[in-house]
């Protein structure tokens, strides 16, 4: 099938109940309001395909976009095509799932994760940090730097509060990340967590609430999960 072929199927799918859940959430239109179940009904169809999912995706469709980081060839992914779905995200919710998604399992995630948290535009650092969080989730802790990690942690401690209301989420978001999946640095990544104090965002018209990194980590111990791996991020 087709990109355009896929959407005329999708637009039936489409719910006003669900798309104004996602409203509230910061997703813009142009929006179909199709379940995440439904789109994974399309994604064990076409597992993966690199050219549909660039397709998809330059559609600007929310839902479409949504179906392009379940279906992306992450490793085929070339760093310029990265760069362009980083660049043409047209809401956060995007720019911290579906670009993470694919960027953190592809062949250059540290390297854009690492010029993205530098970026003044929201949307650009929110998906560095997050792409960050999907690394050390996937990356067995041998491949990792902690020396590197480490910094980075201490860049949280010292930056989050002076940063844009997304991107204060998603580096809450990878400190939770690496103490709950990097073990070397779980009590580190908790005494950073405290450090921090009161991490406030504003979450728009619903009920959802920026977690407590240390009773988060504390929570995955407690579970005995604690630095064990995912296999992909994407859900």
């Amino acid at each position: 099938m087709t990109a355009d072929e896929i959407i005329e199927q999708l637009k039936p799918l489409g719910r006003d109940s669900y798309k104004n859940v996602l409203l509230k959430h910061g997703v813009q239109e142009p929006l179909l309001g199709v379940k995440i179940e439904d789109l994974k009904v399309f994604q064990k169809k076409i597992k993966k395909d690199y050219q549909l999912a660039l397709d998809l995706y330059d559609s600007g469709i929310y839902d479409a976009r949504y179906l392009a980081g379940l279906v992306a060839d992450d490793r085929a992914m070339s760093r310029a095509d990265l760069q362009h779905w980083a660049d043409t995200s047209s809401c956060l919710a995007t720019s911290e799932y579906t670009v993470a998604w694919v960027a953190s399992e592809s062949l250059h995630g540290r390297e854009l994760a690492l010029a993205w948290i530098v970026s003044k535009e929201e949307k650009i650092a929110t998906a560095g940090w997050a792409t960050l969080s999907g690394l050390v989730a996937i990356t067995d802790d041998g491949k990792l730097d902690l020396e590197e990690l480490r910094h980075l942690l201490m860049r949280v401690q010292e930056t989050i509060h002076r940063q844009p209301n997304r991107v204060r989420y998603v580096m809450n978001g990878f400190v939770i990340a690496v103490g709950s999946y990097v073990a070397p640095l779980s009590a580190l990544a908790e005494q950073v967590g405290r450090a921090l104090g009161t991490v406030t965002v504003e979450m728009g018209d619903t009920a959802c609430k920026v977690p407590s990194a240390p009773e988060y980590i504390d929570n995955v111990r407690q579970r005995g999960a604690l630095g064990k791996k995912r296999k992909t991020i994407k859900c």
